[in-house]
């Protein structure tokens, strides 16, 4: 039925909480607070620049992921109040690019190679990025392509970003699953065309709008079941 399994990465194969236990260190008592703010500033900012300059050509206030990043961690700690030096912005950022891969992860990929299905990352993460969280996880060999927004210069939601993989992969839509554990991720490519994997570690309700996705698990492993 598929023939490409594309997966978001953040948050989907890679933690983006894992940097709790170093934020921790780094400012007690605050760690999970800087974590959670850290993602969903990282969030907004990647709407901000897309919704305003939605421009088919990619946005003029397009940044990089990784700078976004930055950006969104001094912004929350300027939030929490926290004096945040080179020093401690250096090892937060150092652990954000080899964030840990999720344990099933790595299994999931190997079935599906096995299978003879094609595998992806398509995700907000500029190249350079993905490509040092995937090869800090060992897992390079497992992913046939790594394919950014950084070449639409659009972040998702848009549907340009969904579009990489069209372009990536001689297939058509109803060849490729879509996996996610993000919510607006899910439904925004199920708004595009592609069947939906929605990854629910949290157990958390769909969105309210929009088709629910086509499948719904609660790991990694589960993805195999409709595959």
């Amino acid at each position: 039925m598929y023939r490409v399994v594309a997966f978001d990465a953040y948050g989907t194969l890679f933690d983006v909480y894992s940097i709790t236990e170093l934020a921790e260190e780094l400012f007690p008592g605050q760690g999970q607070a800087l974590a959670v703010m850290w993602r969903d500033r990282q969030v907004d900012y990647t709407r901000l620049v897309t919704l305003s300059d939605p421009s088919p050509t990619g946005s003029r206030h397009y940044v990089s992921f990784w700078d976004l990043t930055v950006l969104s961690l001094r912004y929350v700690c300027k939030r929490l109040r926290l004096t945040l030096d080179a020093e401690a912005e250096g090892r937060l950022m150092g652990q954000y690019a080899g964030l840990k891969a999720f344990d099933d992860a790595a299994e999931v990929l190997g079935i599906l190679k096995g299978r003879g299905l094609a595998t992806a990352i398509l995700s907000n993460g500029n190249a350079s990025m993905l490509l040092e969280v995937v090869r800090s996880n060992g897992l390079s060999e497992a992913i046939d392509r790594v394919v950014s927004v950084e070449a639409a210069r659009l972040f998702k939601t848009a549907p340009q970003a969904y579009e990489l993989l069209l372009k990536e992969f001689p297939v058509k839509k109803s060849e490729i699953l879509f996996v996610s554990s993000n919510a607006w991720d899910a439904l925004a490519a199920k708004w595009f065309g592609f069947d939906v994997f929605w990854v629910n570690r949290a157990s958390q309700p769909f969105e309210e709008i929009g088709q629910p996705p086509d499948y719904e698990g609660t790991c990694l492993l589960d993805v195999l079941q409709a595959c």
